[in-house]
């Protein structure tokens, strides 16, 4: 059996150990004789792993791995820092260097692909939701901090990252490498569609897109919209607060979402008449690239009967993290809230948000070189969210709903 496999084994034994203490810890019902029981169980298994395993185990990597496993199992986009690499996460903490405009979760203990930013070197690869990667430059991300994993693929524009990915529908890894680039935050787009229906493509969802979704919209309804198409497939960058602030341009009433957490008191947004800019009937598209405060939009519009919501099932990422520091320096980023959907007690993080219409669409097909390497579209050749959308069937769905009304 190879080093990696062993290690496989005692952290996956580990890992399913402690998942059965953290089950009992954080569970409400969970009492106190529960607990010492599980802590009980845990203690045992890894005395035995110890004195039973084929071989001496590496105790500190196996404590990592199920530290890791342990937060992967309650948050797939929480970390585990150790002190140096807190220090290091501290020090590139909101500065702007170039990358490669991967938005990224964990996933079966490896660092999974939530979306990218449209435009960025990773969307021009053809990378989507569900590829998995296992290495950046020859480091496996097995086990790796999430926050750890994303300020590696940072650097200086111009310099290489290498990726070994798991692509969802090509089983075996295969290499790439990609440029760090500087790119923009994509634009929202607007255009009319036939029968007076107003098209509005969101890629990212920050505060200026908010300011841009607003101006389309009016812009639009000048131009004699009588319906809207708000397309949030693959948006997966923008705050919660900014989703509520989108929500709010559709809902003149109604509850947007809510925000709570085990020492969060609940906190409920509501919908702001003044804010509101249009009354027009509206489906809202989304994907499984949907994600964050995309999702509170389409949960918002969809739970208040504002809007039809057509696509495939979001992401599920919606919650408030903080860095929560150790004594030895180390740190956790961990959700310590959670936003949850306006019509029930269903988190988002947890569930997503399910489209009323159900509908799947293509995988995208991106060629690539000998070297692994994505090849280049011409230097003509439209963005994807300025591409026709006649031909799309989520859209031709959506059409189809708001014309029945």
């Amino acid at each position: 059996m190879s080093s990696r496999a062993k290690y496989f084994v005692v952290s996956t034994s580990t890992c399913l150990t402690i998942l059965l203490l953290i089950g009992s810890v954080i569970g409400r019902s969970a009492s106190p004789d529960d607990t010492y029981k599980h802590i009980g169980v845990f203690s045992d298994v890894v005395s035995r792993i110890k004195s039973e395993y084929v071989e001496e185990p590496d105790m500190k990597s196996v404590t990592l791995g199920a530290l890791n496993g342990m937060l992967e199992a309650i948050d797939p986009f929480a970390s585990y820092l150790n002190a140096e690499q807190y220090k290091d996460y501290l020090k590139n903490k909101g500065l702007k260097r170039a990358d490669i405009g991967l938005i990224l979760s964990r996933k079966f203990g490896f660092v999974g692909v939530v979306g990218t930013v449209e435009g960025s070197p990773a969307a021009k690869a053809g990378f989507s939701t569900g590829d998995m990667v296992e290495t950046i430059g020859d480091v496996a991300t097995r086990d790796m901090p999430l926050a750890y994993a994303s300020m590696l693929l940072q650097g200086e524009p111009g310099t290489p990252v290498k990726l070994s990915v798991v692509r969802v529908r090509r089983p075996e890894p295969q290499t790439m490498t990609l440029t760090r680039a500087n790119f923009p935050m994509p634009p929202v787009v607007g255009k009319m569609l036939d029968g007076q229906v107003g098209y509005i493509n969101v890629d990212a969802l920050s505060a200026p897109q908010v300011k841009e979704v607003a101006a389309a919209i009016q812009k639009l309804q000048k131009d004699g919209a009588q319906k809207f198409v708000v397309d949030v497939r693959n948006c997966a960058i923008g705050a919660p607060e900014d989703g509520v602030a989108a929500a709010n341009l559709f809902l003149n009433k109604g509850r947007i979402t809510y925000l709570m957490g085990q020492r969060v008191p609940r906190q409920n947004f509501e919908a702001d008449p003044a804010k509101a800019i249009t009354t027009l009937p509206v489906a809202v598209l989304t994907n499984r690239g949907t994600a964050g405060a995309a999702e509170i939009l389409a949960a918002a519009l969809g739970d208040n009967k504002r809007a039809q919501v057509v696509g495939e099932r979001t992401y599920g990422d919606a919650a408030l993290r903080k860095a929560i520091t150790m004594d030895d320096g180390a740190a956790i980023i961990l959700s310590v809230a959670k936003y949850y959907s306006p019509e029930g007690n269903k988190a988002i993080q947890d569930t997503g948000v399910t489209p009323g219409a159900l509908v799947a669409e293509p995988e995208s097909q991106v060629d690539y070189d000998d070297n692994g390497e994505p090849i280049a579209e011409p230097a003509d050749a439209a963005p994807t969210q300025q591409k026709k959308v006649e031909n799309d069937i989520v859209v031709k769905k959506a059409l189809e709903l708001l014309a029945k009304g």
